[in-house]
């Protein structure tokens, strides 16, 4: 804000102030093309009022929503190595993560948080798909290790919405390592004997599909959203065939045994409340002690 703006008077301010543009107002469907009056696409958590569709959505928006009171504490993860590779295309790969860093104001794209929902304690591990895709690097294999190690230590469950194109080129080797530390870290989690649900959006690809988005206790996916290692052309140029109407999408999974449920956006959170419920039930709620066990020999009644 310039000193102008903060020194002028009202009826001078009203000169300066740029108007409010009627293309920030409306915000067009990619699906249907309806266009939406922003307000109304902000109640109803960027889903279509028209069609249904989910455009996506940032990770503070889900969290606001999903956890209890839209209260919840981010962590701060552990700092990866910045273009280990010194990767270069058309730009430099530290100056692609500068640019999506300042765009997103997170360091990578992976915001870790933990709270309750329905009154269980729960960690979240959130995919931001505007930082460069949503791609999985070191740092975002890093995110969900401590998600993983937190949910454990706290005795929680561990909720992942997975929002991704895959590996990062960036990394190379380095990236698809993460997909055995990913995978091992959930293995943990299941050792300890707590819940794993994965919720997957629009699109989920690549190597977050093949390691931990498909290794869920409970498998979710956002209605119309992609789900798949390869993209559908690329395969039919494989195969030499036709897909099937749909392939990839949530729904056809979720036809062929792929996905437990197809959940829509303003129903989600109650469904993860409803299914804690029932997987964390047997545990001790938010600030709750463990009853203590009786002694045998007290419990024995004098002869």
């Amino acid at each position: 804000m310039s000193w102008l703006t903060n020194l002028s008077l009202p009826k001078i301010r009203d000169l300066v102030r740029k108007p409010q543009s009627q293309d920030n107002l409306w915000d067009k469907c990619p699906s249907c093309e309806q266009m939406i009056f922003h307000r109304d696409l902000e109640a109803a958590m960027n889903v279509c009022t028209h069609c249904g569709f989910h455009m996506r959505i940032s990770p503070a928006v889900r969290m606001n929503t999903l956890f209890d009171d839209g209260d919840y504490t981010t962590i701060e993860l552990p700092r990866a190595p910045v273009d280990p590779l010194r990767f270069r295309d058309r730009k430099k790969y530290a100056d692609r993560l500068k640019e999506n860093q300042s765009k997103t104001g997170e360091c990578d794209a992976m915001v870790v948080a933990h709270g309750t929902i329905g009154s269980k304690g729960v960690v979240c591990a959130i995919f931001n798909f505007d930082f460069m895709g949503g791609s999985m690097g070191v740092a975002v294999g890093e995110a969900i290790v401590t998600a993983a190690k937190l949910a454990i230590l706290q005795d929680r469950a561990l909720i992942i919405f997975s929002a991704s194109g895959g590996a990062r080129m960036q990394e190379g080797i380095l990236s698809l390592m993460q997909m055995a530390r990913t995978t091992a870290a959930i293995t943990e989690l299941k050792e300890a004997g707590l819940p794993y649900i994965c919720v997957m959006t629009n699109p989920t690809t690549g190597g977050v599909t093949a390691s931990f988005a498909m290794l869920g206790d409970i498998s979710i996916a956002e209605p119309g959203a992609i789900i798949g290692f390869a993209g559908a052309r690329v395969i039919e140029e494989t195969i030499r065939e036709k897909l099937p109407e749909g392939f990839q999408r949530a729904e056809y999974l979720l036809d062929h045994g792929m996905l437990d449920m197809v959940v829509p956006r303003t129903e989600m959170r109650d469904r993860l409340a409803s299914l804690l419920g029932h997987l964390m039930g047997s545990r001790p709620q938010e600030g709750e002690l463990l009853p203590v066990p009786a002694n045998d020999s007290e419990s024995v009644s004098p002869a």
